[in-house]
């Protein structure tokens, strides 16, 4: 069982970084491959980014590639979204997620949820 907390979202303008930060609770988060979603108003949730447990593997959606990068620092329960460049396209609310699987691209891949937290990004 974990618990997943997100922060660090807000109200940026086009061309603006963010870093978005996931906080989780019990022992076990450095076993899970961590993931990041993120839902705009009226649409599916869709995959941004995923790390696996010992951050040596990550992989991004097309969309994000080459701005947007996802880290982990285990000592710390947390997984990171650094957002840069960002697009008025990218305005969402951003979910971590936390997965037993290895790979996992949808959300019925992964087990747990945070709250998300919302990007909004000005043109």
């Amino acid at each position: 069982q974990v618990q997943l907390v997100e922060s660090g979202g807000t109200l940026v303008q086009a061309g603006d970084s963010l870093r978005l930060s996931c906080a989780a609770s019990g022992r076990t988060f450095s076993s899970y491959t961590m993931g990041w979603f993120r839902q705009a108003p009226g649409q599916e949730r869709d995959f941004v980014a995923q790390i696996s447990w010992h951050s040596s593997y990550t992989y991004y959606a097309d969309s994000v590639k080459g701005r947007f990068t996802i880290s982990r620092d285990n000592a710390k329960n947390t997984v990171y979204l650094q957002m840069n460049s960002l697009k008025p396209e990218d305005t969402a609310v951003y979910y971590c997620a936390a997965s037993v699987r290895t790979a996992p691209t949808t959300p019925a891949g992964y087990n747990y949820w945070g709250q998300g937290t919302q990007v909004t990004v000005s043109s």
